[in-house]
């Protein structure tokens, strides 16, 4: 396995120690040999730096891939969190290689450049489109992590028998650990009942909502909201937090590795997921999702469409609708009220669900079968689209 990427920069937006333009191009990872091409790092996130990254990348990915990544291939994988450009150099390597193209999308372009990114030119989004169809064209099988994108890239040109649908896991280290001891202490906290947001701190996570649901609720001082993480609001959230005097009832505890997040879940009564209310966030499911699921912790989701689908099917806690503070308070108020046995079982009731729907080996099995197809003829093979 060969996996070609940039140098790596997100989310503080510089190089990491070590990586830069000329240094550690190629390097070997568990026996996967990964080939990394220059591109211009995102900086604070802006919209210029965001553009200059994901051009850079497709364009030196498009112009090194063939030369770096020699020999054949029985398949493609485009790994596409964001942008769509990343798929450009897929279609160079397709193109050369005869190998078929499975394009993993979980943001759907460009309605999350909309919704997200805040670009209102009709003029560029439409160019956006016009480039996603030319991608999606001269993929194989385009992989959809929530069954509500079949849809929109139907409306692409896409047909459905090329639609397959391939959700997110979590990582291994997201499993159920025991409540860890001294955690209250560790960061200043007092005893009560907490609900953690544990992610991004971005304007799509709607911290407005969890603010103005904290504020109906600072009367009730066991009722404590803790924020785990970094984004490009946590300078604003901190200074929401001081002008509504939450500080007693909401604390940031700051980004800290992925391998303490179950303990930092175990240490919560309920885990918090919330997107705002626009269409496109109606169509996805956001990962922690499946890392609350999998540590077979109690959810409150102040979702909209499928993420709220899954909570509900999964039994592992309680929803409401984006954007509604006032319902997210009672939402808060009820998991409260709970038993501590109640609770659990909605844990356990999560993570069965997990087991059964979001589980990696059981979906890598399923990849596998689908590239095994693609390369006998007992499916699509590359050149059954144009190329």
């Amino acid at each position: 396995m060969v996996v070609l990427t940039g140098i790596p920069n997100y989310p503080d937006g510089s190089f990491f120690d070590g990586y830069g333009i000329f240094s550690r191009q190629r390097e070997v990872w568990n026996g996967i040999e990964i080939i990394r091409v220059p591109l211009i790092p995102r900086g604070s996130g802006g919209g210029l730096r965001l553009g200059l990254n994901y051009i850079s990348f497709a364009f030196f990915a498009s112009l090194l891939a063939p030369l770096r990544c020699r020999g054949s291939f029985d398949a493609i994988f485009v790994h596409e969190p964001s942008p769509i450009t990343v798929g450009l150099p897929a279609v160079v390597m397709r193109w050369l290689k005869k190998a078929p193209i499975f394009f993993w999308v979980l943001d759907l372009w460009p309605e999350t450049l909309e919704a997200a990114g805040g670009v209102k030119s009709s003029k560029v989004l439409g160019l956006v489109g016009r480039l996603v169809r030319y991608i999606y064209s001269r993929c194989d099988k385009v992989l959809v992590q929530s069954r509500r994108f079949v849809e929109p890239i139907r409306a692409h040109g896409v047909g459905a028998e090329d639609i397959l649908y391939f959700p997110s896991w979590a990582e291994a280290v997201y499993r159920p650990v025991p409540k860890p001891k001294g955690f209250n202490d560790e960061f200043g906290l007092s005893q009560g009942f907490s609900i953690m947001f544990a992610g991004n701190i971005g304007a799509a996570q709607d911290f407005e909502s969890i603010l103005s649901a904290a504020e109906q609720l600072k009367s009730s001082k066991d009722i404590h909201w803790l924020i785990v993480g970094d984004g490009r609001k946590a300078d604003w959230v901190r200074k929401e937090i001081e002008l509504r005097e939450l500080n007693e009832t909401v604390h940031m505890l700051g980004r800290h590795p992925v391998e303490r997040m179950p303990e930092f879940f175990a240490a919560a009564a309920a885990m918090l997921v919330s997107l705002k209310a626009e269409p496109i966030f109606a169509m996805t499911i956001p990962g922690k999702v499946q890392s609350y699921l999998a540590c077979g912790r109690p959810v409150i989701a102040m979702l909209d469409g499928e993420g709220s689908a899954v909570v509900e099917e999964s039994g592992a806690g309680f929803t409401c609708a984006a954007g509604d503070a006032e319902a997210l308070a009672a939402a808060a108020r009820k998991m409260a009220a709970l038993s501590e046995e109640e609770r659990i079982r909605m844990g356990v009731e999560g993570r069965r669900y997990y087991e059964k729907h979001f589980e990696r080996d059981m979906l890598f099995s399923k990849l596998e079968a689908w590239m095994t197809n693609a390369n006998t003829g007992d499916g699509i093979t590359a050149g059954d689209k144009k190329g």
